[in-house]
Parts: structure tokens; sequence; C-alpha cells
């Protein structure tokens, strides 16, 4: 019972709807979207590039839409298709260069962040490393080259201006590595020793023997009064800490709040496996927590570092509306406008046509289960349909300013490619004026360069 528990929710993690009930599909009725496809015509902004060099001139429009945003939220319809992932690395060094932004964030664990981190700033360890030791499981699909390119370049950037440097994050919890236990274990050594024995002492079989992959499967096979115990242990490390007074100065100040920090990333964690997904509303309740606290951490940090965030994950998360409300409450996206307002931006990516990797429904994450999936034009009645039809092969709009017959046909659902991790899933009926601020349209994407990975 407790394997087909822990395989249903490794099948939720991040594919965003893979199980739910096919929609059906809508029949085509001629050319019933002429008047719509006319007037996006009209407000499009073509892409030139979805590859990150050269000039960035044909993003400015863009930078209208994103106005005074502390955060933008960038999403992905596939979870590994090399243009979205090149894409916003385009974006990305767009935003560092002309309006200020300087921290990337991921749809990644913490604690993999705070390793990426440490390289882009300080050129400490080796990234294709903790691609390939990190991304494992459900997070497979970011150890790519296009991430390691990503980063690689936020490195160079660094050099370039050592003054001035841009930052990376990952603001999930469903997994956190035994790096960011020392982090917390070696502050309360350096900063109040007489904790460490105990705080060891419940930090005892949370931090990871193995590999990422097989950690998290484990957790998972655990029961629940097991998981729910590991959770309390970890509060009970968190409160201890607050309760703690920081030594005289801004640095000891600083070494405290990133510890409390850190330490209520792993108490996320042991909160993530603390639910009973054997039942539907344990599930939900783990799926909403898991949203909420992306967004907090998002906040976090952008309120602690004062950087403009673009943040990435896929579009089910980063939009306002959930597509499969229930197994997906509430979105990161609703949570990061109940947060910032207006200064939350979502931008949404579609495709047409085109390739992606990722495993099958009932296949575990691994490596040696990921295949590559083809889709060909989308189909009538869907959304990309219509918006294949605009002449532009590539473009961006702003969806909170198009005009009319658009801005009506923009806020009613429809069938909508939206893949995660697994492959087969049934397109979702998404309103993309009511989930996003804008949208760029990709006419084909090909599956990301995945690279070499170990067997978690």
């Amino acid at each position: 019972m407790r394997h087909r528990q822990a395989s249903a929710f490794l099948t939720l993690f991040l594919c965003l709807g893979a199980t739910a009930a096919t929609t059906p599909a809508i029949a085509a009725t001629g050319h019933d979207d002429d008047g719509v496809v006319r007037a996006v015509e009209r407000v499009a902004h073509p892409l030139r590039s979805t590859e990150p060099s050269g000039s960035s001139d044909d993003l400015r429009p863009l930078d209208r839409m994103v106005g005074d945003a502390r955060v933008v939220g960038m999403g992905e319809a596939t979870h590994s298709s090399h243009e979205f992932f090149t894409l916003k690395q385009r974006v990305f060094r767009h935003l560092v260069r002309d309006r200020g932004f300087r921290t990337y964030a991921l749809e990644a664990p913490w604690s993999t962040g705070l390793r990426l981190n440490d390289y882009v700033l300080h050129g400490k360890g080796d990234p294709e490393r903790v691609l390939r030791e990190d991304f494992q499981d459900a997070y497979l699909f970011w150890n790519t080259r296009e991430y390691l390119s990503l980063v690689q370049w936020m490195r160079s950037w660094n050099v370039a201006h050592p003054g001035d440097p841009v930052r990376f994050m990952g603001n999930d919890v469903s997994y956190s590595g035994p790096d960011l236990y020392d982090r917390v274990l070696d502050y309360a050594r350096a900063a109040h020793p007489a904790l460490l024995p105990e705080l060891t002492g419940l930090y005892r079989d949370l931090r990871p023997a193995t590999s990422t992959g097989p950690y998290m499967r484990a957790y998972l096979e655990q029961p629940l009064a097991e998981r729910q115990e590991k959770a309390a242990r970890a509060e009970r490390v968190l409160d201890l800490l607050r309760k703690q007074r920081p030594g005289p100065g801004r640095e000891a100040g600083e070494a405290y709040r990133w510890a409390v920090r850190n330490a209520l990333t792993l108490r996320q964690t042991a909160g993530q496996y603390a639910f009973d997904f054997g039942r539907q509303d344990g599930v939900s309740a783990a799926m909403r927590f898991r949203d909420q606290v992306m967004a907090d951490n998002t906040t976090w940090w952008q309120r602690n570092t004062g950087d403009k965030v673009l943040l990435s994950a896929h579009n089910g998360h980063i939009g306002y509306v959930s597509n499969d409300p229930v197994n997906y409450p509430k979105s990161q996206g609703a949570f990061l406008h109940d947060q910032f307002g207006s200064r939350y931006v979502a931008v949404g990516l579609s495709f047409g046509q085109g390739s992606f990797n990722a495993t099958g429904p009932d296949d575990q994450p691994l490596g040696k289960n990921v295949k590559k999936f083809a889709l060909g034009p989308a189909a009538p009645g869907s959304n990309e349909h219509t918006l294949d039809r605009v002449h532009e092969r590539d473009y961006f709009l702003d969806l909170r300013t198009a005009p009319a017959p658009a801005r009506d046909w923009f806020r009613r659902a429809r069938p909508t490619y939206s893949f995660g991790t697994a492959y087969p899933s049934p397109p979702r009926p998404v309103a993309l004026g009511r989930s996003f601020d804008a949208l760029i349209h990709l006419h084909q994407v090909r599956a990301a360069d995945r690279l070499p990975g170990e067997e978690g």
C-alpha cells in the first residue's frame, strides 16, 4: 500500500495533472477564429531567436510588460524542451543587462540552489557535478546542457562584474541535500555549541545518506506516522534556533538569519512528506503546501537580497489559475500575487508542435526511462491551433491589453498543451488570459539536451 501511495505522489510531483481526466476535444468549425488571429497579429511582437546569444533588441517590448515587477514568473508547457530553457536564459540576460534583475530562481531544491549559487558567486564546486548529483527523480529534467550553459554564463557575468553579482536560487523543497543539514549544524557548532548535540540528534536519519533519487523514494515508503515524527523533529530544530539570539555585529546577524532560514527549509521538506498521500485530501493539501512554500521562499529571497527575480517553473506553477484544482488547489503564481500584487508578472509559454523529454505515466522517474515524445500540429479547438495561425513564427504579446475580440477569446478555457515529467497526459482546459499577464508562443520546440546522470 505504501508503495502505491509513493508512486502516486511521484507521478503527481512536477507532473501538473498527468493523472486527470481527459478533456473532450472541441470539433473544428472552419476558421471562426479569423478575427482573433487578426487581432493578435496587430499587437504581437516578433521574437527573433530563442537562443541566448546576440542582440536582445526584439525583447524591448517585453520591458513594458514587466514594468516595475519585483518577480517575473516565466513558465513552460513542457518540462524538457530546448527552446523553453534557452529562451529563459535569453530573457534573463536581457533583464540583467537592461532591467536590473539579479536572481534566476528555479523550481528546484533550495539546497541545490545554494550549491549552484556558491559556484555562480565564488566559483566554488563543479556545476556539472551538482546537476548530476541533485537533479534526479522528479528533478532529473533539469540535468541538461541548457541549464549548465545558464549557470556558466552567470559565473562569467560575476567574474566580469564582481561588484554587481547575479545569483541563483532554488525555491522548491521536495529534496534537501546533506550540505543543507551541514550548514545548520555548522552554524550551531560555531555560534551555539551547547545546542549541537540536541540538534544533531533531532536531525538523525533526516540527513540523506544515499543519492537524491533513492532518498526521495525511500522517504515516501515510510509509514505516515514516521514521516510526521520526522517533521516534528525538524520543527523542533527550527524552534530551538529561533529562540537563540544572534551574536553582535552585522556578520553574526546575517549568519543567524541564514541558519534560521535553512532550518525552515528543512522543516518545509519534512513537512512536504508528512501528508497522507493515500487520501485525495492529503494529496491536495500537499500540493497546495508545496506551491505556497515555493512562493514564500521566493518572497523571502527577493526581500532579503533586494534582487529582482526571474522565476522559472511550469506554466501550471507560475500562472494564477490552476488547470487541475483537485490536485493543485492554488498555484504558486496566485500566492505570489497575494504577496506582490501587480509587482508579480506571469509570462506563459506555449508551442504549436515539437518534441520534449518525459517518462511514461507508469515509469519510475529514472534517466533510463526518459523518452523523447513528439507532437504534430495542435488540434483545431485548442489554444495552440489558433495561436499558430498568426503569421509570426515566434512572438509574444501582453494579454492584459489584447484588443477585442482576442481579449474575450483569451479569457475562455480551451484544451492546451501542459506536460510535466510524464506523458501522455490530456490537454488541459486553460484560459490563457486569466492565467497569465503575457504570453510567448513558439511555433516549434525540440527536446532538451540531457547530460549524463546518475541512476539514482
